[in-house]
C-alpha cells in the first residue's frame, strides 16, 4: 500500500501474509491426516469422530511449532524438521485426547459380534452374507444393495434391532472380503462410508444417520480375499438400528421410485400396501396420521363429484385419502425420521 491507496500487480505487496495463509492451510491437512491415522490405531476404542480428531490435531500442531521453536534457531516454518516435529506433537496430543475422551464417554456396552451371532436369527436379529456382493452370481448386485436397506429400514419402523453384514444363515463369520473387493480402499472405514452413503440415498439423511456400526474380525474368512491376495483382514459388521421417531421409507436407486414402508413381522421383512401403511402409521406415530389442509379440499372436491353415486362413495374416500396421506408422509418421512 502506498499513500495514494492500495496497490495492485503481478507480485504480492504482502508475501508474508500469504505464506502464512499456506502454512495454515497445510497444518489443516495434516491434522486431518493424523485424526484419520488415530481413528485406525484406536479403532476399537475411538468415539471422537474425525472432525473433532482434525481440530485436535490442529491445536496440537500449533503446540507443536511452540515445541519446535525452542529446539530450531530457524524461523523458517516451511522446514520438514519443524513441520515433523509439530506433527508429532499432534499425533500424541490426539492420541491422549481420544483415550481420555474413550474412558470418559465409552460406547455403549455390546456383546461380542460372535457371541451375538450364535443365537441365530430373530425379529430382532438378521443375517447378511454382503452387502452388494451376489454369491451366487459371483459379482455385485443392485438388489443386494437394496435387501440391506429395506432390512435397515424395517427395522426402524418396527422395534429395532441388529443386522450382521458378513455372516452366513448359519452364523458363521465368513467375512465382507468380496464386498471390499469392490470399494477403492477395501477397509472398515470405506466401507461404513459407503453404506451410510446408500442409507442416505435410499432412506434420507435424518434416517442413514441412526445406526450405529462396529467391526470384528471374521473367524470363517471367505477364500481370495486375504492378505496374500492384496487385502486386509476380513471383518464383520454389526449394524445396531434404533427404533425411528417416525415412519422411514425406502426409496429407488439414488432416491428415486415410489416410496415404500417395510416392517418386521417376526423373523421376515415386509412391505405394507398404500392402506395398511397408513393403518400402520396411524397406530404407531400418530402425529404423522394428521391429514394435510390439502388434502381435506381434494377429499371435498372428491365428495362432491361423486355425491350422484353414493354407493361408490366410500371407496373413493377411502382411495383419495390413503393415496394423499401416504404420498404426504413419503415426502416427509426421511426427514421425520430423525425429528420430534
Amino acid at each position: 500500500m502506498t499513500a495514494d491507496g492500495p496497490r495492485f500487480g503481478t507480485t504480492p505487496q504482502n508475501p508474508d501474509l500469504l505464506r502464512w495463509i499456506g502454512i495454515q492451510v497445510l497444518l489443516l491437512v495434516i491434522a486431518w491426516v493424523i485424526g484419520l491415522i488415530v481413528r485406525r490405531l484406536l479403532a476399537s476404542r475411538m468415539t471422537m469422530s474425525t472432525a473433532s480428531a482434525t481440530l485436535t490435531g490442529l491445536g496440537g500442531l500449533w503446540g507443536g511449532l511452540l515445541v519446535a521453536g525452542w529446539i530450531f534457531s530457524s524461523s523458517d516454518m516451511w522446514r520438514p524438521a519443524m513441520i515433523g516435529v509439530a506433527a508429532l506433537v499432534a499425533l500424541v496430543v490426539v492420541i491422549v485426547v481420544s483415550l481420555i475422551v474413550a474412558y470418559l464417554h465409552p460406547r455403549p456396552g455390546l456383546d461380542p459380534i460372535a457371541e451375538v451371532a450364535k443365537r441365530g436369527e430373530s425379529d430382532s436379529l438378521e443375517f447378511k452374507s454382503s452387502a452388494r456382493w451376489n454369491m451366487r452370481a459371483g459379482k455385485r448386485d443392485d438388489a443386494m444393495e437394496t435387501v440391506i436397506a429395506k432390512t435397515v429400514a424395517a427395522f426402524m419402523n418396527s422395534g429395532g434391532g441388529t443386522l450382521l453384514i458378513g455372516v452366513d444363515d448359519d452364523g458363521r463369520l465368513i467375512g465382507l472380503g468380496p464386498d471390499y473387493a469392490t470399494l477403492k480402499t477395501p477397509d472398515a472405514d470405506r466401507f461404513e462410508l459407503w453404506i451410510r452413503d446408500l442409507w442416505g440415498q435410499r432412506l434420507g439423511t435424518n434416517a442413514a444417520a441412526l445406526p450405529l456400526l462396529d467391526f470384528a474380525e471374521a473367524t470363517d474368512p471367505q477364500e481370495g480375499y486375504g492378505p496374500q491376495e492384496g487385502y486386509g483382514p476380513q471383518d464383520v459388521c454389526r449394524v445396531t438400528i434404533p427404533p425411528a421417531l417416525g415412519p422411514v421409507y425406502l426409496r429407488g436407486p439414488k432416491g428415486r421410485g415410489e416410496a415404500e414402508l417395510w416392517v418386521r413381522v417376526g423373523n421376515s421383512t415386509r412391505r405394507l400396501d398404500v392402506t395398511d401403511a397408513v393403518q400402520y402409521v396411524a397406530m404407531r406415530w400418530p402425529a404423522y396420521a394428521r391429514v394435510s389442509l390439502l388434502t381435506r379440499l381434494r377429499l371435498t372436491l372428491t365428495m362432491r363429484r361423486h355425491r350422484n353415486t353414493p354407493a361408490r362413495l366410500p371407496q373413493v374416500v377411502e382411495r383419495t385419502l390413503t393415496e394423499r396421506l401416504f404420498s404426504e408422509r413419503a415426502r416427509n418421512g426421511s426427514r421425520g425420521a430423525g425429528e420430534e
